[in-house]
């Protein structure tokens, strides 16, 4: 309601976005607490649970990019940095094959990509309808779609890197993450905490990375579009 009447007084926006994420993370983290034991004890429905994530991912980044029918492309920037470095950590014995360690890890992956994913769609997408005129002029002076395009938005693109890269930079002078605080509050070691972490932290700038690249690529092929920049392209 604070954050609501903020946002209305000072008119950013409406006070309904902020009601509405809050009644759904009330209702969403009840629902959670009640099956979540249920399903740490079930490998197969741990599993099952992170696929669940990151359906719900990719439908939440879908929708904030207003890609329309092409939205399910957004699916791929979440997963292709998400996948390999689960099965990387799984690999070296890092992250044991838990749900327990499994759901926190892979919800804090998943997350990462999904917000970076976002960012730099949106991004990228305003901004090559802002400067459509320099991505004419480049296929004037001969450029194939691909590099025009990625011309245009790569750099725009690049700042939903500016979050994650603030976050390692500051990491235990500013920011003290939830994986470190959980475990400390857990009774682990405060060198066992910090090493969870900060293997945790690196992997998430991986992840996000290779979704913003991914991104950019997707964008550039004509594979992430909205609807009227569809047209502008045919017409160009």
């Amino acid at each position: 309601m604070a954050a609501a009447a903020i946002a209305w007084s000072t008119r950013l926006t409406t006070p309904k976005p902020f009601l509405k994420a809050a009644a759904r993370a009330v209702v969403q983290l009840a629902a959670v607490s009640a099956v979540i034991t249920f399903v740490l004890t079930h490998l197969g429905l741990t599993w099952a649970f992170l696929v669940m994530m990151a359906a719900v991912a990719t439908a939440t980044s879908a929708r904030r990019t207003d890609t329309g029918r092409k939205g399910f492309w957004v699916a791929l920037p979440i997963l292709v940095g998400t996948v390999p470095a689960l099965g990387l950590l799984l690999a070296i014995g890092l992250l044991p094959v838990k749900g327990i360690a499994l759901i926190p890890v892979g919800g804090i992956l998943i997350g990462g990509a999904m917000t970076a994913t976002t960012l730099s769609a949106r991004r990228a997408l305003d901004t090559f309808r802002d400067r459509h005129g320099e991505y004419e002029a480049a296929r004037a002076m001969g450029f194939r779609e691909r590099d025009a395009v990625r011309l245009v938005i790569r750099q725009s693109a690049a700042e939903a890197l500016v979050p994650p890269l603030d976050q390692t930079r500051t990491v235990g002078l500013v920011i003290l993450p939830g994986a470190f605080v959980g475990m400390l509050l857990g009774g682990a070691p405060v060198w066992q905490a910090g090493a969870l972490q900060i293997v945790v932290l690196l992997a998430l700038l991986a992840v996000e990375a290779a979704a913003v690249a991914i991104v950019v690529e997707l964008i550039a092929r004509g594979l992430i579009r909205r609807a009227s920049q569809e047209s502008e392209v045919r017409l160009t």
